[in-house]
């Protein structure tokens, strides 16, 4: 198809309506939504070597100009987002009053088009993230996670029905920032994987597996792109994430910086605490935890502190609506 330049060059004012009528930019709206399925599929195509050779083959060919299907298949999703300069460049270029009222009305509409696009994008992208996490993330019963509760095994099955696996499945629910730490165990660090959504933090821990993930026996199964590499790699080999404690609701979070004092005395290096408080405000459990650079623990702490503030600010202003309700039904 045209490209934006092409489009900017060729463009007559009194065609340009007619080019963004109806469902603006369908096509590429279906493509953009479509684009981590096609990297997904693209990733599952890989594993085969007769398809990496008849790639190579192509992405040699002159048409290609010397891109790769990666950046090809990224290409549409640049192409959309270069809309709203090339019209106002051609707003620009335009002397007549009701030419320029046209343009700038079709380049609100474009705009407002990939806002909204956006916003399906982030969606889907969260929603297949998610989706991943919950087949990776293992919920262990409550008898294995923690050896004071004690239930006879006649009794297990009437606890068996473990609903913390449909945590994840919530379409409401965002994943904000994720990434491996070290929590300081009385005598031992122990590879933990953290997962910061916008409701709650989940602490769980690294375990590999000798069976590769997507393996002969489970069919293979394509990583969601948007994770972050290193999970990737590390479902990739096999591994997964048994929860450690129950998931830390952000409003019963407390995040306290380790001072240099204690990082010099005990041997800490990047190191922070989270405690989980109940609805009391008692401490019911205390995560040291350790990043691998200064940088890295900026970043949790900066990460969690926002996602901590926005969590108040969201439910302060629902607690204020419903009061708002309340008030008004009762002078009703």
């Amino acid at each position: 198809g045209a490209t934006p330049e092409d489009f900017l060059k060729n463009a007559k004012i009194d065609t340009i309506p007619e080019y963004f009528h109806g469902n603006l930019c369908q096509t590429h709206q279906i493509y953009c939504l479509n684009y981590t399925s096609a990297v997904f599929y693209l990733e599952n195509l890989r594993q085969r070597e007769d398809f990496g050779i008849y790639l190579k083959w192509c992405e040699q060919h002159e048409q290609c100009k010397r891109l790769h299907l990666t950046e090809l298949l990224v290409a549409p999703l640049h192409r959309l987002t270069r809309y709203p300069l090339l019209l106002n460049n051609i707003w620009k270029r335009s002397n007549d009053s009701t030419e320029k009222a046209t343009i700038c009305s079709i380049k609100e509409k474009v705009e407002k088009s990939i806002r909204d696009l956006e916003g399906k994008v982030k969606w889907l992208d969260n929603f297949q993230k998610c989706r991943q996490l919950q087949e990776v993330i293992i919920w262990p019963q409550l008898w294995d996670r923690d050896k004071r509760f004690f239930v006879p095994e006649c009794l297990k099955h009437i606890l068996r029905d473990n609903l913390s696996e449909n945590i994840l499945s919530s379409a409401n629910r965002h994943l904000l920032h994720e990434g491996k730490l070290a929590l300081a165990e009385s005598t031992r660090f122990l590879d933990v994987y953290l997962f910061l959504f916008d409701d709650f933090l989940l602490i769980t821990k690294m375990k590999r597996n000798k069976k590769k993930y997507g393996g002969s026996d489970t069919g293979l199964i394509p990583v969601c792109p948007s994770l972050t590499l290193e999970l990737q790699l590390f479902i990739k080999e096999g591994g997964f994430c048994i929860v450690l404690d129950q998931p830390i609701p952000l409003d019963r979070l407390v995040l306290k910086n380790i001072d240099p004092f204690h990082v010099t005395v005990f041997g800490l290096r990047h190191a922070f605490l989270i405690q989980h408080e109940n609805r009391y405000q008692q401490c019911i459990a205390v995560f040291l935890l350790q990043a691998q650079t200064e940088t890295l623990k900026k970043t949790w702490m900066s990460q969690i502190k926002t996602a901590v503030s926005n969590y108040a600010k969201t439910h302060e202003t629902k607690k204020s609506s419903i009061f708002s309700l309340a008030a008004e039904s009762s002078e009703i």
